[in-house]
């Protein structure tokens, strides 16, 4: 006996078909939009487009948020490379710690000034130069290391390449000086134009109210020039010195590698010629706009492939990822690529800054 399916009354099979294809019908549509809208957002001319707003956001000094998230990055890899640093050195002394623990308040500070003004405002630069006077105090420490090694200073290069780095804790400051000029600086959608530089009338940090007015004079003017964006001999001296201390970290830790792969050399070529950009920077503007931005994109460049080699360097230690964490620790600094990289951020941005009046 063969079933017979009931009919619906009032047509209702076609009304659910019609249902069905009005369904597919619009995500049909919403599919086509998307793929509209990500076509004109990755055509050449809305690239363009968005480049334009980039370059004048960093050209008028508004890109506070932009800055502090790029920074909250380079305190993550940072604290990480001073972290297994540290703990190679089985934390002897307590002071080990405070490179860490700063690290990690800088980066929480940085991604809450990333949403909040008075976070970028106050909070960012005290622990700013907590860091810059940590970084200090560690320079002094890892310069008594190598002096208490055996021989001291009368065996200058084996000390200096077989102790503590002697230049990281400088490098480590780098995060700190990122983020004092992130706290001078307008927020992307501040669309007001800067305060005019009359005695009495520029706006003042919060943080700078707490100190003497004599003091603070000169620093109101920095403070106002970065807010314009025009401060590309400073940044081109910092990339000069960044270059030069992520340079010479690479030349010792290479040389402990007694320079097995020809490509460890990059590092070694590249570092004076980002240092020469830096410094010609401060005297011509056309080194800041064609020889320093060629530099450091090889430095940026450089330092990513750097990254590439030393993550595989590790991997390919015995035991490879069964061991990551060990081969991590005492395998090549895995960070410490991306560091140099970060001397070539720095040389871009101040190529795309205005100078000082």
């Amino acid at each position: 006996m063969a079933l017979k399916l009931p009919i619906l009354p009032g047509g209702s099979e076609s009304r659910l078909s019609k249902f069905g294809d009005g369904n597919h019908n619009q995500n049909d549509r919403r599919r086509e939009t998307l793929l509209t809208v990500l076509r004109r957002g990755l055509s050449p001319r809305a690239l363009a487009h968005d480049e334009m707003i980039v370059v004048q956001h960093i050209r008028e000094g508004r890109f506070q948020r932009s800055l502090s998230l790029v920074t909250a990055f380079s305190s993550l890899l940072s604290g990480l490379e001073v972290t297994y640093e540290h703990y190679i050195g089985s934390y002897s002394q307590q002071i080990m710690y405070t490179p860490v623990i700063l690290s990690a308040g800088l980066l929480v500070t940085r991604i809450l000034a990333v949403f909040n003004r008075w976070a970028a405002r106050v909070l960012m630069p005290i622990v700013s130069l907590l860091n810059a006077l940590d970084g200090l105090i560690g320079f002094f420490l890892h310069i008594r290391g190598i002096h208490r090694k055996p021989g001291g200073w009368r065996l200058p290069v084996f000390n200096v390449v077989m102790g503590p780095p002697i230049l990281a804790p400088l490098l480590f400051m780098s995060s700190g000086f990122l983020g004092l000029i992130a706290t001078f600086l307008r927020r992307e959608d501040d669309l007001m134009p800067a305060l005019p530089k009359k005695e009495g009338q520029a706006r003042r940090s919060l943080w700078l109210d707490i100190l003497p007015q004599k003091i603070t004079r000169d620093l109101s003017t920095i403070e106002q020039d970065i807010r314009e964006g025009r401060f590309q001999r400073a940044m081109g001296i910092a990339t000069a010195i960044t270059g030069f201390f992520s340079g010479f970290e690479s030349v010792y830790s290479h040389y402990k590698n007694n320079f097995k792969y020809r490509i460890e050399w990059t590092p070694v070529v590249l570092t004076p010629a980002v240092i020469i950009a830096g410094i010609g920077t401060v005297w011509s503007r056309t080194i800041a706009r064609t020889l320093l931005p060629i530099t450091s994109a090889l430095a940026l460049l450089d330092g990513s492939i750097g990254f590439f080699y030393h993550a595989r360097g590790i991997l390919r230690r015995p035991g490879g990822k069964k061991h990551l964490v060990y081969n991590v620790l005492y395998g090549p600094p895995i960070f410490a690529p991306l560091l140099f990289a970060a001397t070539g951020f720095l040389g871009l941005l101040a190529s795309l800054l205005r100078r000082e009046k």
